[in-house]
């Protein structure tokens, strides 16, 4: 089913702007007009998806532009190849709040697959359904989706891979929790929660912002980005199909692209959450390569307590 491109234009329209661009599908600062004034989203995705790099070339990142440099000189960059000969984690255990409550937050596409960006008040995270391990909490700021998979286990690498990701009281982040998913037979709850999948941008090579927008005479449905602002979901649905997250990988990463940050500290749930056929073909036709090359495993402490 799709959206027709004048409703999502007008209702793009009637959001409010202060500034600069971010991964929302909107600018940052937009504000649903079903929201309060100081309701926000935030973007959740991958840093800004700028046009000097590329995920097919992610080799090379670090010779692109100074601020680039940790993707090539960091000790603990990401993804790294999993295997049970690691073990699962007897430490940093995450348990989950709020997570059963249902959140409201655009559905759009980060230019590279689906991607949920959670409303929230102005410059206040601690509102949002969070993750906690150790004596830490972070708050997640929403999620997206690689493809194919950012981390292979045992040599095998999923068809996707979802990340939700969290941040700390100020908005930096500082966890994700990462979910691969595989084809299966039975429809997927939480995907099922969802309306239809928004396109990737051919050749856009970043998220949609204002200027993006569809004329209001516009035709194609792939010529142009869309946004579906006011969407509710159950988080606890993602949790469901993975166990709760009883078993899982840890280890100290980065982002994912660039600038590739470090000081991330990622879950990799043991459990694949299986999709039906037509909900994976769904996925990967609004997807567009997005894994970075593994990296070596150096001072991630996998597992360590």
């Amino acid at each position: 089913m799709a959206f027709p491109l004048a409703l999502i234009f007008a209702s793009l329209l009637a959001d409010h702007a202060s500034g600069c661009a971010d991964h929302t599908g909107l600018q940052r600062g937009h504000i649903s007009a079903h929201l309060t004034k100081r309701q926000v989203v935030s973007g959740t995705n991958p840093s800004y998806i700028a046009a000097d790099w590329a995920y097919d070339a992610s080799y090379n990142w670090g010779a692109i532009q100074p601020s680039y440099s940790m993707c090539q000189t960091g000790t603990r960059q990401s993804p790294i190849a999993l295997s049970l000969t690691n073990g699962l984690s007897a430490y940093h255990q995450p348990t989950f709040s709020g997570y059963n409550k249902n959140v409201t937050g655009n559905w759009t596409n980060w230019g590279y697959g689906p991607a949920f960006n959670l409303y929230h008040p102005e410059d206040d995270y601690t509102s949002l359904p969070s993750m906690s391990w150790d004596n830490e909490t972070a708050y997640l700021k929403g999620w997206h989706i690689h493809a194919p998979a950012d981390h292979s286990v045992g040599g095998d690498r999923s068809k996707a891979e979802m990340h939700l990701v969290h941040v700390n009281a100020t908005g930096k982040e500082r966890a994700v929790l990462a979910i691969r998913l595989d084809p299966g037979i039975s429809p997927m709850p939480f995907l099922e929660q969802l309306p239809p999948m928004v396109p990737f941008v051919t050749g856009l090579g970043r998220s949609p912002t204002r200027q993006d927008l569809p004329p209001a005479n516009a035709t194609s449905e792939r010529e142009r980005p869309q946004v579906v602002p006011d969407q509710e979901m159950n988080m606890q649905l993602v949790l469901d199909g993975v166990d709760n997250v009883s078993e899982f990988w840890t280890y100290k990463g980065s982002l994912t692209s660039p600038p590739c940050m470090e000081g991330i500290r990622w879950f990799v749930a043991r459990a694949i959450a299986f999709t039906s056929v037509e909900e994976m073909r769904d996925i990967l036709g609004a997807c567009t390569y997005s894994a970075r090359e593994e990296q070596e495993v150096w001072l991630h402490e996998i597992n360590s307590a």
